[in-house]
């Protein structure tokens, strides 16, 4: 694999992702639209990984792997999918992008990790103030909007735990079964959220653009994504890696714009530039100090 090509993927894979869930969203039911997806990314990766002959131990550390890793893809994608007809996928692109730093504290907590530094305090401070100012107006003016943010806050809150959580398992297996064995675990819970939610079908009523953007997200946001990162992961350093996190949300909020029609006002460029800020101060300003 190419390096440069793959870590240009990943950022224009991470950058159409709120799109894609916004569009699969719009005549589909969120809850229908991400089983989907879900369905299509575990059978077309159970046929790679029968066709490629990978391993998927089925050991104690591993279910463990598997749990955690469920918990990013349910937790993370249910809520995210519960947000799409809420907020826009710049937004939701801006608000994951802070799950660097929610993860960073989280790890305090579940793997001892050193504490922030005052830059990295002061980083989270700025990144919080900018999603302040992009939230204000519209929990002030009553805008449903402010829904979309809690339900995309509560989806990279379940994502960072995920991250951190796996990182606790001490295992080394191939990554495309540490994906499927995720999915396996969370397909259940997917269907049962939409049994439980909506229980309806409508296929009448979607449309060639959400159908398309499910399979997009199946095939790409599901598969091909993951794939890619963790081999820049491999390949590349994490200062390189972290500039993703800053590149994506600005790529985000302008396709939304410019694709989807998104209106991009002030709150929403001085909040954006303050979680960018605040990202950057968190990769670059310097590292944490170990535990008194």
């Amino acid at each position: 694999m190419n390096v440069p090509i793959t870590y240009l993927s990943v950022i224009l894979i991470w950058s159409t992702t709120p799109l894609a869930i916004i569009w699969s969203s719009e005549t589909v039911n969120p809850m229908m639209a991400v089983l989907l997806r879900m369905l299509l990314a575990t059978i077309i990766g159970t046929v790679f990984l029968v066709a490629m002959r990978i391993r998927l131990p089925i050991h104690k550390q591993a279910i463990k792997l598997y749990s955690y890793s469920a918990i990013g893809v349910f937790g993370g994608m249910i809520w995210g999918y519960l947000a799409s007809r809420h907020i826009s996928s710049g937004l939701m692109s801006l608000i994951f992008g802070l799950s660097p730093i929610v993860s960073g504290l989280l790890a305090q907590k579940v793997l001892n990790e050193p504490k922030f530094s005052p830059l990295r305090w002061l980083a989270f401070s700025v990144a919080l103030s900018g999603l302040a100012i992009v939230s204000w107006q519209n929990i002030t003016s009553g805008n449903s909007e402010w829904i979309g943010i809690g339900f995309v806050l509560l989806a990279m809150f379940f994502f960072s735990l995920s991250a951190v959580l796996v990182k606790s398992v001490s295992i080394n297996i191939h990554p495309f079964a540490t994906t499927l064995g995720a999915l396996y675990f969370s397909i259940p819970l997917f269907f049962l959220s939409w049994w439980l939610l909506d229980g309806q079908v409508n296929a009448e009523q979607w449309s060639q653009r959400s159908l398309s953007a499910i399979v997009y997200l199946g095939v790409f946001g599901s598969l091909i994504g993951f794939l890619a990162y963790f081999y820049i992961l491999q390949k590349l350093n994490a200062t390189t890696v972290a500039l993703i996190t800053l590149i994506t949300p600005t790529i985000a909020i302008s396709l939304g714009s410019i694709i989807n029609n998104e209106k991009i006002n002030i709150n929403i460029i001085i909040g954006a530039s303050f979680v960018l800020v605040g990202l950057a101060i968190y990769h670059w300003g310097g590292k944490s100090h170990s535990k008194q």
